[in-house]
């Protein structure tokens, strides 16, 4: 503890004071902190779980079938794997025009030229919507 920090204790009355308004839903847990001036941003939760009703505080319960969890890992795993794809892609995209730039300077060239005249000759596929 350092030693200029000042220590406060709450009497029981007091907690239970404060329990009681957070469990009748008059103020919420931040609003009792400014309320009250209370400094600890778990001193009101501990409180209520120390002293309070059972359910008083919000839980977060989850319900899973069994394959859910592996399925879950499998998914960040591929989030994962998707993601490094996407750095590698962009890596080569980034080296790939630094290489067109370095080529075009060293021959003089006009760039955005260069590649309108690469684009015009790729292949254009044309797509028809077949009839029925």
């Amino acid at each position: 503890m350092k030693q200029n920090q000042t220590v406060f204790h709450y009497s029981e009355a007091f907690k239970q004071q404060i329990i009681h308004e957070f469990e009748t839903g008059h103020l919420t847990l931040a609003a009792l902190r400014r309320k009250y001036g209370i400094k600890g941003g778990s001193t009101i939760r501990e409180w209520v779980k120390k002293y309070g009703r059972f359910g008083s505080l919000p839980k977060v319960i989850r319900v899973e079938k069994p394959n859910e969890k592996d399925q879950i890992l499998a998914l960040r795993a591929e989030i994962k794997r998707l993601k490094q794809a996407i750095a590698d892609e962009v890596l080569d995209r980034k080296i790939a025009e630094s290489t067109l730039e370095v080529i075009c300077e060293d021959h003089g060239l006009n760039i955005e030229e260069v590649k309108k005249k690469a684009g015009a000759e790729l292949p254009v596929k044309r797509f028809k919507k077949k009839k029925k």
